[in-house]
């Protein structure tokens, strides 16, 4: 049986220079980033500034080369006294030769100008008797028309650069004959490029330095800069190893930083005040739950007490022992839902149940439960249509938890007035009301007044009703009734409208 040979594994890829500078990057500290970064703005600032002064430092010395030639007056006629050579590189031979048989004078020093004339058809070269060198003729120069005069870059025969002004002038030749040739003057431009050179290592020279000075300020900067993150890196990282929540670091100024700070302090404190209110909770719910217990405990070991000595309770004894265990589970069943009703956390406006929801049914409802609840109360009813967004069940049990507290203190044969009117609901009894000094903590999980510790409930019900509206974008309040009659007046406003919209 033949098999087929796998394919031989490619080799793994190695990664390119761009990823390999991008890793680099990102291992390296906040603190040698921010180096980096400044290091290499201020590098690409101070490249850019040496080119553009590099340019324009060239541009002005070759446009002043080029201006002074342009202003040069040529010869109005030249005498040209035998025959020249066909090329540059000959003419000049021709000079130097003369030059070193003492038969012309040698020049001291080279012209600032060299001067040659070009004879076209067929091209010839003539040099003064004092020129030193020669200049490169190419094929444009020659196709020059008369009249016309131009500037261009080129060479001496010797390689040296040079910038070359070309014009026509009128030449007298030996037979007495005149006919017009043309005339370059040239100026080397060594010198410039020398300067620029000078410039371009005195510039690279400066921007080296720079870069290094700005390598060293940034890291002093990023230093400076990031001492405020590290007195709060300081203060997380205490907060992680102590759980000691509620520290804050100080705040100075109004930068970025110092706001970065106050969040810190703000998240910190309500970290702190978060766990206060479920230490408080956890004492408050254990406090509570200790007394059911500890009734029933009570009941149940007397039954089982009395099934073990053989003496068996009175059967309306044991009956109304089993009635007060009835209701003390009732009991725990509303204060462990109470309970995880009030374990959800506080987030207004959030949340996967919020949904439009139609206030004046909820209140309908609610009154209708109420009733059961006080057959022998009158209820005075007032709605408006009126839509909000928020939990439907959370919100209808708040609204009972306000009737029931109006039930729970109304008089026997009392009334309880229920208005919903633009958002604004209302449920007000007639009953003791509440003294102006326990106002501020009607609100308070597990808070209830001495006054009405003797009736039934956990002190749970009103913080429901706080947090559930909250959580719909609302506010609740309790106070006296505003006719100041007795009583107490509830009032829920919630956003919202007439229509589901």
């Amino acid at each position: 049986m033949n098999t087929v040979p796998p394919p031989p594994l490619a080799p793994p890829r190695t990664p390119g220079r761009r990823a390999r500078i991008i890793h680099w990057y990102r291992s390296r500290s906040l603190r040698g980033r921010l180096t980096f970064l400044s290091a290499a703005a201020v590098a690409v600032a101070i490249a850019m500034s040496a080119l553009a002064c590099w340019f324009i430092v060239e541009r002005q010395l070759y446009d002043q080369v080029r201006t002074d030639l342009a202003s040069v007056s040529a010869p109005g006629v030249v005498r040209i006294n035998g025959t020249c050579p066909a090329t540059p590189q000959a003419a000049l031979d021709d000079v130097l030769a003369a030059q070193r048989s003492g038969l012309l004078p040698e020049p001291t020093n080279p012209a600032f100008r060299d001067i040659q004339y070009i004879i076209p058809n067929p091209t010839q070269v003539c040099l003064p008797t004092t020129a030193s060198r020669a200049v490169l003729i190419q094929p444009s120069d020659l196709r020059l028309k008369p009249g016309q005069s131009v500037i261009r870059d080129g060479h001496f025969t010797t390689g040296e650069p040079a910038t070359i002004r070309i014009s026509w002038v009128r030449a007298m030749f030996p037979a007495h004959t005149s006919a017009p040739v043309l005339v370059m003057v040239a100026t080397p431009t060594q010198p410039i490029e020398d300067s620029l050179q000078g410039l371009a290592i005195l510039l690279g020279a400066v921007s080296l330095g720079g870069i290094l000075l700005a390598a060293v300020a940034g890291r002093l900067v990023a230093h400076s800069s990031l001492k405020p993150v590290d007195r709060l890196t300081d203060a997380v990282e205490h907060i992680a190893r102590t759980e000691e929540v509620g520290t804050t670091i100080p705040v100075r100024g109004e930068d970025e930083i110092a706001r970065l700070s106050t969040s810190f302090n703000s998240m910190s404190t309500a970290l702190a005040n978060s766990r206060e209110r479920q230490t408080r909770l956890i004492a408050d719910a254990g406090h509570e739950l200790r007394t059911p217990l500890t009734s029933l405990r009570t009941n149940v070991d007397l039954l089982i007490r009395s099934d073990d000595t053989g003496r068996p309770l009175p059967p309306a004894t044991k009956t109304k022992l089993l009635g007060n265990m009835k209701a003390q589970m009732q009991e725990l069943t509303v204060l462990i839902g109470d309970l995880l009703q009030l374990s959800r956390p506080d987030t207004p406006k959030a949340g996967p149940n919020l949904t439009v929801v139609a206030l004046h049914e909820i209140a309908g409802r609610a009154v209708e439960r109420a009733k059961l609840r006080g057959p022998g109360l009158v209820f005075e009813v007032s709605t408006e249509p009126w839509y909000t967004h928020g939990d439907a069940a959370g919100l209808e049990r708040a609204v009972i938890n306000l009737l029931d507290n109006a039930v729970k203190y109304s008089p026997p044969g009392g009334t309880i007035e229920v208005r919903l009117q633009q958002g604004v609901l209302t449920v007000r009894d007639h009953g003791p009301g509440i003294p102006p000094d326990e106002l501020q903590y009607v609100f308070d999980r597990f808070w209830r007044s001495p006054s009405s510790r003797q009736l039934p409930g956990s002190g749970l019900g009103l913080s429901i009703v706080a947090q559930s509206v909250r959580e719909a974008g609302g506010e609740v309040t309790l106070g006296p009734a505003e006719d100041g009659g007795p009583g107490a007046l509830a009032t829920v406003r919630l956003p919202g409208g007439p229509g589901p919209e």
